[in-house]
Formats: structure tokens, sequence, C-alpha cells
């Protein structure tokens, strides 16, 4: 069945891969479009740097409209583009984990030390992957 979400998500992924976005990729998985895989890669010249983030991105039928805060312009690209960009940029006024948007108001330099040594301790630990469910997130 073809709905408007299932043809979105087939445009997203013919656009990430005439035009992939610098240190992302994503594809869905076999025979379900709903069901991503992606990894981002952690930006040259930061504590991220050779790090391999790796995703599974859980659409559902109300893609790319919802939750309320959601721009239904955000295509798959922007999405993972807008979780690499929090690797160098954090907000830490809305933090997915208080006690690194803690350490990060108070030390960066603490910060960017524990970043460091969590890259190097996840490197090549297959193991590692975020699940994120697409509707549950928020700008």
């Amino acid at each position: 069945m073809s709905t408007p979400a299932r043809k979105r998500l087939m445009r997203d992924f013919k656009r990430l891969q005439l035009d992939p976005p610098a240190g992302i990729s994503g594809a869905p998985q076999d025979n379900n479009i709903m069901l991503w895989n992606a990894v981002i890669f952690g930006p040259d010249d930061t504590p991220w740097d050779g790090g391999t983030f790796k995703l599974t991105l859980q659409f559902s039928e109300d893609y790319p409209n919802k939750p309320p805060t959601w721009s239904p312009i955000y295509d798959v690209a922007a999405i993972l583009t807008s979780i690499q960009s929090l690797l160098c940029d954090p907000n830490p006024n809305s933090p997915a984990n208080s006690e690194a948007a803690r350490m990060y108001s108070e030390s960066k330099r603490e910060y960017n030390r524990r970043v460091r040594e969590t890259v190097r301790e996840l490197e090549g630990d297959e193991r590692f992957f975020w699940e994120l469910s697409v509707n549950s997130m928020r700008e």
C-alpha cells in the first residue's frame, strides 16, 4: 500500500542517494520503507571526530507531519544533518542527557575530554546504536 508517508520516504531515499550530505548515510531496511538504518560520522576537528554513530529510524504513517513542532519540509537528510549538528553545537537548554548538558555548561574542556574518551571506547563497537522514533523528535 502506497501512503503519503511511504511516498515521501521513497522520495527522501532517492534524494539522499543522489545528494548525500557530508558525514551521514541512511537507507530503509529491506522490504520496510518505514524502518531505516542510518550512520552519522563525527565531524572532523571536533571531539566527535572518528566516531561512527549508528541509528535506527522508525517512521509512522504520520510522517512528515507529526509531532506538532515538526515541519513537513524536513526530509530524512535534514533529520540526520540536524542530529549531526547537535554533536558540534549541543543545546544544553533542551538536553537528552542532563548530566552531559550540565558538564557542557560548566566545563566545556571536561565535556570535550569525556566525548573524546567515549568516542575512543566505542570505536568499532558494533553493538552501539541509537533507536530513534522520528515522531518523538522535537525541535
